[in-house]
């Protein structure tokens, strides 16, 4: 597998992992509500890391598009 293959490889697994952690939220939400403070400050469940891990995974997909057409973010 080539270098883009791999990136390419990596970045659409990151975003099928995105989308379902966004249809989990989705879920969690209608099911229990989700307050600023559970968004935002949670240290249970589903909620605990994910607005970090979100954003971790969500700043990987932008740097890999980059890296596959050769630019930069800066």
């Amino acid at each position: 597998m080539t270098d883009i293959a791999a990136l390419k490889k990596e970045k659409q697994e990151l975003i099928d992992k995105m989308l379902v952690m966004q249809k989990q939220f989705i879920d969690h939400e209608h099911a229990h509500g989700v307050t600023g403070k559970d968004y935002w400050a949670s240290q249970d469940g589903l909620l605990a890391n994910y607005r970090q891990e979100y954003m971790d995974m969500a700043n990987r997909v932008v740097d890999i598009a980059h890296e596959i057409v050769g630019s930069s973010r800066n």
